[in-house]
């Protein structure tokens, strides 16, 4: 096992748990117009650039997968939880199940598609009992994803503003963030589920910039996911997708600017370089 191991002994009666199929989520319908935001992704002076977006006033990073690789932790707790109470006849999901039917979903999303024939209390308390396990094996095993101190001292010598955007619940949100050493480097900390709408719509990312109070124009996103991905274009931003687990073509296909392996990748840095450059050159000129 590549976790410590765990047991949930919670038996789960209300529905019947077993299930030979899939009915394949569907896509949510896009958000409505909203005036002055763009639902399709920026244009770009150049490959892997950012320069549009000068000057960079604010930085909105999701959290899982984005800020610490934490999926493998997700989906060690969803195989061991799902086929303890007998899904897909007891045969273990595989990462690839995973990564399209769970990763970047919010819970309520996954009561509605993947669990849809489950009795809501249930598949709600599976989920919450879930997310238990989760946070267990975090406090103990995450680690940031590469680069990640480097890049926050960056933006704290920038003085950008910076907010964390999940569709994770508050309390692993809150978790992951404390474990990681940045309850301080955030300003604040929007969660999904407490908008009207969570991610894949833009709201969690367009209630980020409203309480920051800085345009879509000058900020941009970090995101791992697809339905993060789409989120923070639908809001009108660039999004640097970060290849941790998810494949590039995923993420480029739902918009993203560039994708990163992990935030000391040059092509990250380049693109940083070349906004601080657009900056001052804005300044010289005004």
């Amino acid at each position: 096992m590549p976790f410590a191991e765990e047991k949930k002994k919670t038996i789960y009666h209300s529905c019947n748990l077993t299930r030979h199929s899939l009915t394949l989520p569907l896509s949510p319908p896009p958000p409505p117009t909203m005036s002055n935001i763009s639902s399709t992704p920026l244009p770009l002076d150049r490959k892997c650039s950012l320069a549009l977006i000068a000057p960079l006033e604010a930085i909105l990073f999701d959290i899982d997968g984005t800020l610490c690789d934490s999926d493998p932790l997700h989906y060690y707790a969803f195989r061991e939880m799902l086929q303890e109470v007998g899904f897909n006849g007891g045969i273990p999901i595989t990462e690839e199940f995973y990564s399209e039917h769970f990763s970047g979903k919010n819970n309520e999303y996954l009561c509605s598609t993947v669990f849809h024939d489950w009795d809501l209390q249930t598949a709600r308390k599976f989920l919450d009992d879930k997310e238990a396990m989760f946070r267990r094996l975090a406090a103990e095993q995450l680690e940031p994803v590469k680069g990640l101190d480097k890049l926050r001292k960056w933006i704290e010598n920038q003085g950008f503003r910076r907010a964390a955007v999940t569709n994770s619940p508050r309390a692993s949100g809150e978790l992951m963030i404390s474990s990681l050493g940045l309850s301080d480097f955030f300003e604040i900390l929007v969660i999904g589920v407490e908008c009207t709408r969570a991610k894949p719509f833009p709201d969690p990312y367009l209630k980020a910039l409203e309480t920051l109070q800085v345009s879509h124009k000058h900020a941009f996103i970090f995101e791992d996911s697809v339905s993060g991905v789409k989120a923070g274009v639908a809001a009108g931003m660039p999004v640097v997708g970060l290849g941790t687990r998810n494949p590039e073509t995923w993420l480029t296909d739902a918009g993203a600017t560039f994708v990163i392996r992990d935030f000391e990748d040059p092509k990250l840095w380049e693109a940083l370089e070349e906004l601080e450059r657009k900056a001052e050159a804005t300044t010289v000129a005004t």
